[in-house]
């Protein structure tokens, strides 16, 4: 059933043993097919990466406005993040989980031909095939399959947002008392100004991915969609298979490949949380 060989330790064993295994892994694919192997499937990736970044930070950034404006005479507040981050995280995932769809079932198909060698036979050509199939044998509702579980996903990005914004409202507070001290700033002080925000990105999406990440686990099993004999669906929704995998494979299967996730994801967020903020600099549009 798949068992997974972590599900017998406790969660603080397994993570080391997690974390020991990435690093194991990483250097394994430099030694034998080189650095550029580590960036395969970049460019897949960008096509789903790109689209729900600019359509969260859009919604974000616009809809933090129209609240505050519409509800709350302008100001912002704990509670106007919330749902401006919320409601960013809800339209991003309605608008590209037919992209990660896709994605994850070309990805799958990759690799069970792979190992089923050279007498495989790709399920699906290319791309605009996958979506042709995927709609012809389960409707337009196959699209939009791991719904559920990206809804849930919006917790993570909503707590990302929330604990951002409090750790700028931190480091904004903390320049107020420098300059009306009078003093001098010091490396510290400067270090701070230059990687403040930065730091801030990178450790609130550390937090959220930790705490919500068992999500990304049911997400991807829903998408895979494997069956059981006879062709029936071994994960029928998003309860169900939470409970499945718990069983079958032990807690720690809900954070598998959490080592991996947040060293792709956390400094990934420091990258693009910077750039947000130097482009709204740029552009003289407050944050």
């Amino acid at each position: 059933m798949g068992i997974s060989p972590h599900a017998h330790l406790s969660p603080a064993r397994s993570a080391i043993l997690h974390f020991r295994e990435t690093f194991q892994i990483l250097f394994s694919v430099h030694k034998v097919e080189g650095w550029r192997a580590l960036f395969k499937g970049l460019g897949p990736n960008l096509v789903g990466v790109i689209p729900a970044r600019s359509i969260n930070f859009y919604t974000y950034g616009n809809g933090k406005r129209i609240i505050a404006d519409n509800f709350n005479h302008g100001e912002e507040n704990s509670w106007v993040v919330l749902l401006a981050a919320a409601t960013a995280g809800v339209v991003t995932s309605t608008a590209t989980n037919p992209i990660w769809m896709v994605k994850t079932r070309l990805q799958l198909d990759k690799n069970v031909a792979e190992r089923a060698g050279e007498a495989a036979v790709r399920r699906y050509k290319n791309s605009w095939d996958c979506v042709k199939q995927i709609i012809r044998n389960e409707g337009i509702r196959g699209m939009y399959k791991g719904m559920s579980a990206s809804y849930l996903g919006v917790s993570e990005s909503t707590l990302q947002w929330v604990l951002y914004e409090q750790m700028k409202g931190y480091l904004r507070r903390r320049e107020e008392k420098i300059v009306l001290s009078g003093r001098d700033k010091n490396i510290w002080d400067r270090t701070v100004e230059w990687t403040g925000k930065v730091g801030a990105a990178g450790g609130a999406k550390l937090v959220a991915a930790i705490i919500t990440y068992p999500h990304e686990v049911v997400r991807t099993r829903l998408r895979q969609a494997p069956t059981l004999a006879g062709g029936k669906p071994k994960y029928t929704g998003l309860i169900q298979c939470f409970k499945l995998v718990w069983k079958e494979e032990g807690m720690a299967s809900m954070y598998g490949g959490l080592t991996p996730h947040l060293l792709r994801t956390v400094p990934s967020a420091a990258i693009m949380f910077g750039m947000y903020e130097v482009i709204l600099r740029f552009l003289d549009t407050p944050a």
